[in-house]
């Protein structure tokens, strides 16, 4: 006889809000683009431009296009090409949404080295997020 896998309770919300943080962020995309195709909203970077730009390194294709990096994308969510922002930065910040929906599973069973972690990954998540954090080469 076969032994059925359950999955427990904190699976099971973290799951729910992924599912439904993924079809909302999937929507947002669709949104966005057919904004963008329909031209309801204005580009940054003209289309007819764009083939100027592609082989561009990007710190030249930002110089050229005037595009500052990291959050800056909100002053220009109301351009077309930037819209799409929106749902790319929701898509990203679904998992600390799940996180902080299992800390109070993991609080009220008394897991604390899972509600560490959980809390911990929250944090690092978001201050990854802020921009505060300067690592690599871009």
């Amino acid at each position: 006889m076969e032994k059925k896998v359950r999955a427990t309770e904190e699976q099971l919300a973290y799951a729910k809000i992924l599912d439904v943080g993924m079809k909302t962020g999937l929507l947002m995309l669709l949104v966005s683009f057919v904004v963008y195709l329909s031209g309801i909203l204005s580009p940054h970077v003209p289309v007819r431009d764009l083939p100027k730009y592609w082989s561009m390194p990007v710190k030249k294709y930002l110089a050229a296009t005037h595009i500052h990096t990291g959050w800056s994308w909100l002053g220009m969510i109301g351009k077309g090409d930037f819209l799409n922002f929106i749902g790319i930065a929701f898509l990203a910040g679904v998992t600390i949404i799940c996180n902080l929906r299992i800390i109070p599973i993991f609080l009220k069973k008394k897991d604390i080295v899972y509600t560490i972690f959980a809390v911990l990954e929250v944090l690092v998540l978001t201050l990854a997020a802020s921009g505060m954090l300067k690592a690599g080469g871009h």
